[in-house]
């Protein structure tokens, strides 16, 4: 006689007709596969830091920045085992996907195996922020186009990397739907300072981290440069980005990332029109001292001063404010006896 309670439990696969047997088959594999993945979860979360996870994922992603197909998947890095590992160890690797030809691809597989975030959050947060219903590009897919486009030097690459890490702090959108992110870049600079103090990787480098903290500070300076900038904004724009000057135009330029040809077009011929101005005024002041032939004698005739040393702190003040862009270089000596003669008191000649 058979038992009633046999009748509610399922029948054995063998005696399930084919199409079921197989559907059976499945269900228990998948069940089987979330109960391992958990137990694997656990296990990893219970395991001591193992830094040759870290090691084991920088390696893998350096051979796919330099175009090499990696079949063994790397173990996920977790924060804690980066303990014990320290710029020396980091960085070569580091600087070898980042000024790689597929940089792109080495940070997305720094992305997938958990390095990133645990090593740079300020990085990982830009992924997925933006495109879709946000109404701007995607930034973390913008970063990496910025990245391959930029010139393989570790400044600019580095710069390129971290440069728009403060739009994720600095998001608003008007009543109209418009999309700002006013003062990115100055967030962006304060963010790298953060991330210095905590992780120190360019702390044995200071001349790189202060090359990268300044360029992603000034990354929107020459973007915004347009005919109507007088030679003497142009030679400040040139004093003020001093020995980065180079390095931020190679950045600007590859900033522009539409993918509208006529605005890329006109983006690259606004930073080359720049780059072509500061070096022709450049070799222009190298030709041409700041003040003309002749303008000491022509102060003290006008102010009636005989030769002596006041008129040479006068032509020295009118040099200082000449390199300081307050007044232009290479004009008549009426433009600057006239200056002289509006700001008597600045110039020692108040009492004359």
């Amino acid at each position: 006689m058979t038992d009633p309670s046999d009748q509610s439990k399922p029948p054995p696969p063998q005696d399930l007709p084919q199409g079921a047997r197989a559907k059976a088959s499945d269900l228990s594999r998948r069940r089987a596969e979330r109960v391992r993945v958990s137990e694997g979860r656990a296990t990893l979360d219970e395991a001591p830091p193992d830094r040759n996870r870290v090691i084991f994922a920088l390696e893998n992603s350096a051979a796919v920045a330099r175009g090499i197909t990696v079949t063994l998947p790397a173990p996920l890095v977790r924060p804690c085992d980066l303990e014990g590992l320290g710029p020396a160890e980091l960085r070569p690797a580091l600087d070898e996907i980042i000024v790689s030809k597929h940089a792109d691809a080495g940070l997305d597989t720094l992305l997938t195996t958990g390095l990133l975030d645990a090593l740079l959050p300020e990085v990982s947060q830009m992924v997925g922020f933006g495109d879709g219903e946000w109404r701007h590009k995607d930034v973390w897919k913008h970063t990496k186009q910025v990245v391959i486009q930029s010139v393989p030097r570790l400044e600019v690459r580095w710069s390129a990397l971290f440069h728009d890490i403060g739009k994720v702090k600095t998001r608003t959108i008007s009543e109209t739907g418009e999309v700002h992110f006013f003062g990115h870049a100055e967030v962006g600079a304060r963010m790298f300072d953060k991330l210095e103090r905590k992780r120190g990787l360019f702390k044995a480098d200071e001349a790189l981290s202060g090359t990268i903290r300044f360029l992603v500070l000034h990354h929107l300076r020459a973007s915004g440069y347009d005919e109507s900038w007088t030679d003497s904004a142009v030679r400040r724009f040139t004093r003020e980005m001093g020995t980065h000057l180079d390095d931020l135009l190679c950045l600007s330029r590859a900033d522009i990332t539409t993918k509208r040809p006529e605005k890329k077009r006109r983006g690259i011929a606004q930073i080359h029109a720049l780059a072509e101005r500061v070096a022709t005024l450049a070799e222009l002041d190298a030709k041409q001292p700041p003040l003309p032939t002749g303008i000491g004698e022509l102060l003290m005739s006008e102010f009636r001063l005989p030769p002596c040393k006041l008129i040479g702190d006068i032509k020295r003040a009118l040099e200082a404010a000449c390199e300081s862009g307050e007044i232009e270089a290479g004009q008549g000596s009426e433009y600057y006896v006239d200056y002289v003669t509006k700001h008597r008191a600045r110039f020692g000649l108040a009492a004359l």
